[in-house]
C-alpha cells in the first residue's frame, strides 16, 4: 500500500526543538521529491521545506531557514523534518507529501506555546 504516515509533532515552548517524522510505504522515497508543508487555522497550506530525489538538494522557505532541516533516512525510507528555535508562528499541521501522483500523509499537530 502506497502511503505517507506523519509523526512526531506536540505540544512545545518557545525557543524548544521537535523532530517529525514521514515514513513512506510502497515506494523508495530516496526516487521521489518530497516535501513538508504546514497549514495554520485560516490560512493556507504553505511548503516549508523539500528534498529531491536523487541528490537531495534542499529548499527552505524564508521564514525556517536556519532553524529547519529536511532530511531522508534511506534504511528507514523516512524522511524527516527537524524544527529548532521553535515559534508561536509556527503553530500548525504538518504534512508530509510525494510531488509525484500529489501523494499526502494525514499530518502531525505542531503546537508552540507557552
Amino acid at each position: 500500500q502506497v502511503q505517507l504516515v506523519e509523526s512526531g509533532g506536540g505540544l512545545v515552548q518557545p525557543g524548544d526543538s521537535l523532530r517529525l517524522s514521514c515514513a513512506a510505504s510502497g515506494f523508495i522515497v530516496s526516487d521521489q521529491t518530497m516535501s513538508w508543508h504546514r497549514q495554520a487555522p485560516g490560512k493556507e497550506r504553505e511548503m516549508v521545506a523539500s528534498i529531491t530525489k536523487g541528490s537531495g538538494s534542499t529548499i527552505y522557505r524564508d521564514s525556517v531557514r536556519g532553524r529547519f532541516t529536511i532530511s531522508r533516512d534511506n534504511a528507514k525510507n523516512t524522511v524527516y523534518l527537524q524544527m529548532n528555535n521553535l515559534k508561536p508562528e509556527d503553530t500548525a499541521m504538518y504534512y508530509c507529501r510525494r510531488y509525484d501522483n500529489d501523494l499526502w500523509g494525514q499530518g502531525t499537530q505542531v503546537t508552540v506555546s507557552s
